[in-house]
């Protein structure tokens, strides 16, 4: 096919011709937006995965990856008749103009601080709208807040939200006593051996870390990142080291892999 036209224009001819009845992909035409959302939510993550890599060249495949989810959602609902690609761009401008009357509008903002606040402020009054044209109900501070999110990121999101209407700790002291009293509510279930109390008491302990992360002005879920990154890193380390004390490394003791670990633990220091 001809690629003379625009790079966008050509993505979104690939996209039509791939979902086009009888000539196009059998696999692109079975595809639905619930059978192609798992996609675009790993597509997200691999553009996080480069960014916190420092790969660029593999970040623009990547955003080309996550583009590309965009332009197949935006397919499936022109077929329905609800909205286009270029209805998406033309929504998405229409945001971004709207929620920085900083720079298009006469409004002020001379610090980063301010900009965050005009653009929850904003963020606020979409969701308001959005409310009253389909329920009589008034919206609450947490609607809006994708349930597919992960975990840790949506706790933090609604912790933040919670915190705009005053419904915070006054500081660090105070969540670090709640994640004490978590903790011995904790130890309590443990001692119970209640399934269902340990579940409740486990998520209850995690939400109060991710409130400390919050008050430390910490991301919760790249930190977890980093350190799962760590673990990573040093484990592969203590089996190489395992594999090169033992014939057999399955049969070394927790405290032999313990020293190795320590060891891998103290390459890291020097």
């Amino acid at each position: 096919m001809s690629m003379t036209h625009h790079p966008i224009t050509e993505l979104l001819t690939i996209m039509a011709r791939l979902r086009t009845p009888g000539t196009g992909c059998p696999w692109d035409l079975a595809q639905t937006f619930a059978t192609i959302a798992p996609y675009t939510i790993e597509e997200a993550y691999e553009v996080a995965d480069a960014i916190h890599r420092e790969d660029l060249g593999d970040l623009q495949d990547e955003l080309g990856d996550l583009l590309l989810q965009v332009v197949y959602h935006a397919r499936i609902a022109s077929e329905q008749n609800a909205f286009t690609f270029e209805d998406v761009v033309r929504s998405v401008t229409a945001k971004m103009i709207a929620r920085h009357p900083h720079v298009f509008a006469n409004v002020s903002a001379n610090a980063a601080e301010d900009v965050n606040v005009l653009w929850e402020d904003q963020k606020a009054q979409e969701r308001s709208q959005k409310a009253s044209a389909f329920r009589e109900s008034p919206p609450s501070v947490l609607d809006g807040i994708a349930l597919a999110l992960p975990a840790l990121i949506r706790a933090q999101k609604m912790q933040r939200r919670a915190a705009r209407i005053g419904f915070d700790w006054p500081s660090t002291k105070e969540v670090m006593e709640k994640i004490e009293e978590e903790l011995a509510e904790m130890k309590e279930a443990l001692q119970a051996d209640n399934e269902a109390h340990i579940r409740e008491e486990f998520g209850d302990l995690l939400f109060a870390f991710v409130n400390l992360g919050r008050k430390l002005d910490i991301d919760v879920e790249d930190c977890l990142r980093t350190t799962n990154d760590k673990f990573e890193r040093r484990f592969k380390g203590m089996e190489h080291a395992l594999r090169k004390a033992y014939d057999d490394p399955a049969k070394a003791t927790l405290d032999q892999m313990e020293e190795l670990w320590v060891a891998e633990k103290m390459k890291e220091r020097v």
